[in-house]
């Protein structure tokens, strides 16, 4: 699956909106990362990343948003995501009540756990 972002751009309130749509993957997370650096290079004080039509996220994924949540932060800076799925809210859960504790053997564990969390959530 591919996956497809678009960004508009609030200059008078300094807030860049990131749509993504299909899957944020280990193809698709390194283009990601570059649309998403342009964006927080800009130093907007808000981006948001619109996950509405997101439909997957593997630790790929994650990785981006978590590098470009670091550099905002470092900036001043915000980046909140919105409007995420019940699937997809289900892996920032798992992250959350775990964020300094390496659970998974190595990256392909940790992308089969969520995407088994993703399915059943989904109800696949």
């Amino acid at each position: 699956m591919d996956l497809t972002t678009t960004v508009a751009v609030d200059e008078e309130n300094s807030v860049a909106r990131v749509s993504l749509a299909g899957a944020l993957n280990t193809d698709t997370a390194p283009a990601f990362e570059l649309r998403l650096q342009d964006v927080v290079d800009k130093n907007y004080a808000l981006t948001v990343l619109d996950m509405k039509d997101l439909d997957y996220i593997s630790s790929a994924g994650l990785r981006v948003i978590f590098k470009a949540a670091k550099q905002t932060r470092g900036r001043g800076n915000k980046l909140a995501a919105a409007n995420r799925k019940p699937h997809i809210d289900k892996v920032f859960e798992i992250l959350k009540a775990l964020p300094d504790m390496a659970v998974f053997a190595n990256e392909q564990e940790l992308d089969d756990y969520l995407d088994s969390m993703q399915s059943q959530v989904r109800g696949d």
